[in-house]
């Protein structure tokens, strides 16, 4: 039987980053995708035009039913309006769930620009008490940390979670992936710096590792499969939306 995954993510009606785009890239690794919307967005590839927040309520509505009835492992998280929203939901979905495992994609403003919500470290680190792993760029690691640089950041919010550092926005080690686990650090190089930039890149990223864990992979050979899938998604296309191929 095909695993089952699930997205608690934004509804983006271009398909390209969020739910939907989490959906894409669980069937494309042949799995079953059960999605939850936490937000629903207006706008397009390179521009965002506003959102209206799911509450915590509503958001264990969509979620109980599904996990009540199938048997998913591995759930990705995507937007939410604040991390207080995630202290109410996952408690309840791991209630309802046993050993469901998170991975938090903390997005903290679109790739258009807007800030979604500026939580302090103090807010954030209760959520990581429940998440397997966390998977900032550069600029949310040093946001969510409060500390001035992302790999200390990331090494410091290692002693709750896993947390893979992603490279793109890195000015000394562009491309290069870090993942902070058990007291140890693997990096991921880059195999090319010529790629096309997507949008909802780093959804994709953390729904293809997220898909790979479902599959059996452990936390290190799914952060390197996530990538490898990543990049066939950024090299798929020349615009800002790509295709969902494993």
């Amino acid at each position: 039987m095909e695993p089952y995954v699930m997205s608690l993510a934004g509804l983006d009606p271009t398909g390209g980053a969020g739910l939907l785009a989490d959906i894409k890239t669980f069937e494309a690794h042949r799995l079953n995708g059960l999605g939850v919307c936490t937000a629903l967005t207006a706008q397009t590839d390179d521009e965002f035009l506003g959102v209206e927040w799911i509450p915590a309520e509503k958001i264990l509505a969509q979620a109980l039913p599904l996990l009540e009835k199938f048997p998913v492992s591995f759930c990705k998280v995507g937007v939410v309006s604040h991390p207080s929203v995630l202290l109410e939901v996952l408690p309840a979905l791991r209630n309802a769930r046993p050993g469901i495992q998170f991975i938090l994609d903390p997005v903290l403003k679109a790739s258009a620009g807007y800030v979604f919500h500026t939580a302090i470290f103090s807010q954030w680190e209760m959520v990581l008490d429940h998440i397997l792993l966390l998977t900032p760029n550069y600029e949310e690691a040093i946001a969510m940390s409060g500390l001035p640089c992302g790999e200390s950041a990331a090494r410091k919010m290692s002693s709750k979670c896993a947390i893979l550092l992603k490279g793109g926005h890195r000015a000394d080690k562009p491309g290069w992936d870090t993942l902070y686990a058990a007291g140890a650090h693997v990096d991921f190089a880059p195999v090319t710096d010529s790629v096309p930039p997507k949008h909802g890149s780093g959804c994709v990223l953390s729904a293809a590792i997220t898909s790979s864990l479902a599959k059996g992979l452990s936390l290190t050979e799914a952060c390197q499969a996530g990538k490898d899938y990543t990049l066939r998604y950024l090299q798929s296309s020349e615009g800002l939306l790509g295709h969902h191929t494993l």
